[in-house]
């Protein structure tokens, strides 16, 4: 039987598991610790250092998530870097860097390839092998902030978005153990406000979220304002409705009082007339939203060009009075851009 990894473990489970093992249930910080802030195994006290000895690491019953580097790219802005990692298994998932004024962000893989086939995005066409556990989530960052440390010691990861490889909420509870992990206070500690989570509209998702107030950012990838124009681009939307997507982000807001991030790939002659601009302004009347458009970014799979009509589009949203801006874009050098994440080495299949 494979061994389980401590970095999958939430603060208090990990307390739970230590008094199952007649390890004091205090010690969880002390661990927690040693895997999250780099604290030294020597300081810990007798009786979890003699359980870490005899249970944490090579072939015995626990280890820790530690992804091997196959590659880290660099691009030409001088702010992002994108890591291809290896998980044991040998599948391959990337995770990108990027920094802003006064700000890092990571943006972070939540599966191996994506079911969710969305026809301009590369990692959709990659196809689907596997969602991450938790700690193969949580250890991204850790690798994150240790590369931060090294180029820029007095930085810290502040910012986190669920955008990189795979559909979040298609590994909803891995993704909210990872979470939990992520934003406690006495390990991490990045702030549930700072942490976004984009989907493509898993609606049991989304109420999920809501029902179980969960206290970070929605990100919704719209890009269609009917059905038949957004069925053409998210094959998803065959499962979960244009019309039932709208009304959940609604049900949404009002649950939470949380405004809701609409992502919109601005792709020439499939959705970026005035007359699609105006039905998503009429479509979304109502629901507290702000929209980021994205010029869409180049992958081998996909004929489609980034709009040239992006201000004119823009414009009516905010005739409107709907917030609209651009997405800053980061790492299209190097293929670090929104849509553009694809494993190109290891094994693409289970």
């Amino acid at each position: 039987m494979p061994s389980a990894s401590l970095h999958d473990i939430p603060f208090e489970p990990l307390g739970d598991l230590l008094e199952s093992e007649g390890v004091n249930r205090v010690h969880a910080l002390p661990l927690w610790r040693v895997l999250y802030r780099g604290a030294s195994l020597d300081g810990l006290p007798p009786p979890l250092r003699r359980w870490m000895a005899s249970e944490v690491g090579e072939g015995k019953r626990f280890h820790l998530d530690r992804l091997e580097v196959e590659d880290e790219i660099h691009s030409e802005d001088g702010l992002t870097r994108k890591f291809l990692l290896r998980l044991e298994d040998g599948q391959v998932i990337e995770t990108v860097l990027m920094g802003y004024e006064g700000r890092h962000t990571v943006c972070v893989s939540s599966q191996a390839g994506c079911a969710m086939s969305c026809v301009f995005c590369a990692t959709g066409q990659m196809g689907f092998v596997r969602s991450l556990r938790p700690g193969e989530i949580v250890a991204q960052v850790l690798h994150a902030r240790r590369v931060l440390k090294r180029f820029h010691p007095e930085a810290r990861v502040r910012n986190l978005v669920m955008m990189g490889m795979g559909e979040p909420l298609d590994n909803y509870e891995g993704v909210m153990d990872a979470l939990s992990i992520l934003t406690e206070e006495r390990g991490i500690g990045i702030g549930p406000s700072k942490i976004t989570v984009s989907t493509v509209g898993v609606i049991p998702g989304i109420q999920r979220l809501a029902q179980e107030k969960r206290p970070y950012n929605l990100a919704v990838s719209l890009h269609g304002s009917t059905e038949e124009e957004r069925g053409a681009l998210v094959p998803a939307s065959k499962r979960w409705c244009l019309e039932e997507l709208v009304e959940a982000c609604r049900a949404y807001g009002q649950e939470t009082g949380k405004r809701i991030f609409i992502q919109w790939s601005l792709i020439e002659g499939e959705n970026d007339s005035i007359e699609t601009a105006e039905r998503l302004v009429n479509l979304l009347q109502g629901i507290n939203v702000q929209v980021n458009l994205i010029p869409l970014n180049p992958t081998g799979g996909y004929d489609g060009v980034a709009s040239p009509r992006g201000k004119a589009f823009q414009q009516v949203l905010l005739d409107a009075g709907m917030p609209c801006t651009f997405r800053q874009r980061r790492g299209i050098d190097v293929a670090a851009g929104c849509g553009m994440l694809k494993a190109e080495r290891g094994p693409v299949g289970p």
